[in-house]
């Protein structure tokens, strides 16, 4: 018999409760995984030099497409499971993770095989054909050690994500912020201590994933809300089918990204070599503002998905008025934080550059320009991300996907390509503002439009309740 009464708290309890239990910890788990990637960053520009930043820039596209695979599982994944929750239908969510779980492990496999074949042209479609020779080798190097964590990614995001729908988020972030001390431990080691360089840190990094993975594994037999057998992943076409859908939006964001990052990695190393700053200067700069903006990002990420839960089980159970409040609530949260982190990348710029070793004028003056031209209305993706993650928990992936193309697909891209034609390497710098305000107002459009059917929907009821018997 299936013991639901930890799923009660999604109906019952005050929502700013439920929001801090369930976003706290996803914050967590995301800002970690962004941490994987910016301690590299760190040992290596302290014990490499710049050509080391450059080259994890290069090769960051094959994390955020791997990402974009991973999430697009877990995501839809989770959506669907919480879905299901909220209908009481507990063997569709078990097999929802047991599919989960497969998929996961066949996407890893397959994204890390093609990837290792296919490195070299890969890395030159990524902008590795301007940069300089050192450059080139240290990516090679830092990729084909990173490519063998694919699968460990992709299989804990998605058991992370459930661990949290079914009421565990603190277990899920505890797995995570393990993976991620581990990283950093090793990070100090390897590349600091025995002067591995790049490798180290590449082998660090999966070393961190590989004990992330083991963490979630073991949790599965404790699931309390559903009872998971093997057979649940056994592949069933119809529940993949189902859930696959409710991630593409998920996908996208990243998929959008790695598009964003290889086109700017081309574009900053053609118009950098034009100028006094170089090829491998404005790469690597622009690299480290991506991988420290990619905090805020997270933390919106993790806030939308900590509501998640708590929006998919309601609207799954009509309660509709709890799905508004939750949605309210997590985007005055999210701007919240979002204007902090802008102050702290407008105010406290130098300090952020020093951490990733100091280097030439040029190169200090390329970095302090990214921070202050490209973040400069970076407090918006406090509204743009949740509001994209709050369409896919109501099942309502198209709108979700344009809500996250508009930002840098349909917006940003196209901002890039005129102002770097017209102002060189720094026009590149203003296309992310321009990006932001203008996917803010397309996303305000598509918000207003949903909630109004949420008002429909209330008044709905509320007009039920008054007209019921006493």
């Amino acid at each position: 018999m299936q013991n639901d009464h930890s799923l009660e708290m999604f109906e019952r309890e005050p929502i700013s409760k439920l929001l801090c239990k369930f976003a706290l910890p996803a914050i967590a788990s995301m800002v970690v995984n962004s941490i994987y990637n910016i301690v590299d960053q760190i040992f290596i520009g302290q014990g490499v030099g710049v050509l080391g930043n450059a080259a994890t820039n290069l090769t960051f596209p094959l994390v955020t497409f791997s990402m974009a695979i991973g999430t697009m599982i877990a995501d839809g994944c989770v959506a669907y499971f919480s879905l299901k929750l909220g209908q009481k239908n507990y063997p569709e969510a078990a097999r929802t993770m047991g599919n989960g779980i497969s998929v996961s492990l066949i996407a890893g496999l397959v994204l890390t095989l093609l990837m290792e074949l296919l490195i070299t042209p890969i890395l030159n479609l990524c902008g590795g054909t301007k940069v300089s020779g050192q450059t080139f080798d240290y990516a090679l190097q830092y990729a084909r050690i990173t490519l063998i964590g694919i699968p460990f990614l992709c299989i804990s995001m998605t058991v992370n994500s459930i661990i949290r729908a079914q009421g565990n988020p603190k277990y899920a972030m505890l797995s995570n912020l393990s993976g991620c001390f581990l990283n950093i431990t090793l990070d100090a080691w390897f590349v600091l201590g025995l002067g591995w360089g790049v490798a180290g840190a590449a082998w660090a990094t999966i070393i961190g994933q590989a004990l992330n993975f083991v963490l979630c594994i073991i949790y599965i037999p404790r699931l309390k809300s559903i009872e998971f057998k093997l057979e649940n992943t056994r592949l069933s076409s119809k529940t993949v089918a189902a859930f696959i859908p409710l991630g593409i939006s998920s996908f996208f964001t990243q998929f959008a990204s790695t598009i964003v990052v290889i086109c700017m990695n081309n574009l900053l190393t053609k118009y950098g070599a034009e100028s006094v700053y170089g090829a491998d200067i404005p790469l690597a700069a622009q690299g480290i503002v991506m991988k420290v903006n990619s905090i805020i990002i997270s933390v919106m990420v993790g806030l939308g998905i900590g509501s998640q839960p708590i929006v998919g089980y309601n609207y799954g159970a009509g309660n509709f008025k709890r799905v508004k409040s939750t949605y309210l609530r997590t985007i005055v949260t999210g701007l919240i934080v979002g204007v902090i982190g802008w102050a702290i990348f407008q105010f406290c710029t130098q300090p952020i550059i020093d951490l990733f070793g100091q280097e030439s004028k040029e190169y200090n003056d390329f970095a302090l320009k990214c921070f202050h031209i490209f973040l400069s209305v970076i407090f918006l993706v406090g509204f743009l991300i949740p509001s994209g993650i709050f369409f896919q928990s109501i099942g309502k992936p198209m709108k979700s996907m344009i809500a996250t193309l508009s930002r840098q697909l349909i917006y940003f891209l196209p901002s890039a390509f005129i102002l770097g034609a017209l102002m060189g390497v720094e026009g590149l710098l203003y296309a992310g503002p321009v990006g932001d305000i203008l996917a803010a107002i397309t996303v305000s459009v598509l918000i207003i439009g949903e909630m109004r059917l949420l008002n429909k929907e209330i008044a709905k009821q509320d007009t039920a309740v008054e007209q019921k018997p006493a």
